[in-house]
């Protein structure tokens, strides 16, 4: 049976986000979340961006922007879309941008987004399905809703920390306790198993990798 969150759940996690605390957003998550406790080296996300991002890339649940700008960017005439519930990660990130042209847009990954279909080449969800409420059977929607920006041969690629199935260390256990306590992380019921099986529901061909307790995916849309 689906976990299927509530209007409360879907906004409870953006309330952290604010000016102050993405000031040190980079040095929390890629400096120690990701590579101490998490286990996934940051060149490894950033190689990530890096084989997948196009000239026309969607990226969806922002953060701070810190992979989008330290990766390579394909093109002198780069486009950028963000989207995210929240508007501070969006004028931050718009702004740390600013050398690209870059637009933002308000949405929740749950539901299908405001942008024309198939009208990018890339769309990122990094390191935020984990924080989406609901099992894999609820937010593997996040899948389509990004794929449906997408052109054919196109890339959904990302990267989300999971509670079961991979290698979690005890800190790592205590530090996504402590989230999902707090409605920062939804991961409890996020399984390698689920992941596969929601990115087999949509594409042919993808890959999954795994870091530690972190999962990153890389799928190609079809026609």
């Amino acid at each position: 049976m689906a976990i299927i969150p509530t209007p409360e759940d879907v906004v409870a996690g953006q309330k952290g986000y604010n000016p102050a605390t993405l000031k040190f957003y980079d040095l929390t998550v890629y400096g120690f979340t990701c590579p101490v406790l998490w286990k996934v080296p940051r060149r490894e996300l950033l190689r990530l961006y890096n084989r997948n991002i196009s000239s026309e890339h969607l990226d969806i649940g922002v953060g701070s922007g810190f992979l989008l700008s330290k990766c390579t960017m394909p093109s002198a005439d780069q486009r950028i879309t963000l989207l995210d519930m929240n508007p501070h990660c969006l004028t931050h990130v718009k702004r740390r941008l600013s050398q690209y042209k870059v637009s933002t847009v308000q949405g929740n990954v749950l539901e299908p987004f405001p942008l024309p279909k198939r009208s990018h080449g890339s769309a990122a969800l990094n390191l935020m399905l984990h924080c989406v409420p609901g099992d894999f059977a609820h937010k593997g929607v996040a899948f389509d809703h990004a794929a449906a920006c997408v052109r054919p041969g196109g890339k959904v690629f990302g990267s989300t920390v999971l509670s079961q199935g991979v290698p979690v260390t005890k800190a790592a256990r205590a530090a996504m306790n402590r989230l999902n306590a707090s409605k920062d992380f939804n991961n409890r019921h996020d399984s390698l198993q689920d992941l596969r099986r929601e990115l087999s529901a949509r594409f042919s061909d993808f890959t999954l990798t795994v870091h530690g307790c972190t999962a990153l995916f890389e799928a190609t849309v079809e026609e």
